[in-house]
């Protein structure tokens, strides 16, 4: 997965995609490898939303877990003021903690003030298609507190059949365009 852009690439990046009328959400991702962030890489992380929020950034994009790969509720709480009221998106990360806890944690997002949530539907590198029906229950279980966007193996060729499938209305992607 990706990590936190350099300033110099936000800030160019917001300034060529504004002047188009594109939004910008931004990642915030100190390293690669797992969610579980220690006290240095928050502080890193905070830096970084401060940062996005001074080049005028329009949302910002974070995942941050406990060990046991649930939500790190308090992690986040701590850099939500360095959000300035920034949209927040969950990444990936979601789809690390255990189906079973995805709805408690969709319960979570909301109420921490994330307004979407990007997953894959799993973990373990399934196809995108074979995750629908997981999906669509999440969809209908958001039931339009925060949106959900599916990413990772969305194509041209699928993506029609995975918005119609599991109700979702955005997808990410770089093999979506043809």
């Amino acid at each position: 997965g990706g990590t936190t852009p350099s300033y110099g690439v936000i800030k160019e990046a917001n300034q060529y995609l504004h002047e188009k009328g594109i939004s910008v959400a931004v990642m915030i991702r100190p390293r690669g490898g797992n969610f579980v962030y220690n006290d240095l890489e928050l502080r890193i992380m905070e830096e970084d939303i401060l940062r996005a929020v001074e080049l005028e950034s329009d949302a910002l994009v974070l995942g941050i877990l406990t060990s046991n790969n649930h939500i790190d509720t308090e992690a986040i709480e701590q850099l939500l003021p360095a959000t300035q009221g920034l949209p927040l998106v969950f990444h990936m990360a979601f789809d690390v903690i255990p189906k079973s806890d995805q709805k408690k944690a969709i319960d979570q997002l909301v109420a921490l003030g994330f307004t979407r949530i990007l997953l894959h539907g799993s973990s373990n590198g399934e196809p995108i298609i074979e995750n629908i029906k997981h999906i669509k229950a999440l969809v209908e279980y958001a039931n339009n507190r925060i949106e959900i966007m599916v990413g990772g193996g969305v194509t041209a060729e699928n993506y029609q059949y995975i918005c119609q499938e599991t109700g979702v209305r955005q997808a990410h992607g770089t093999r979506i365009t043809q």
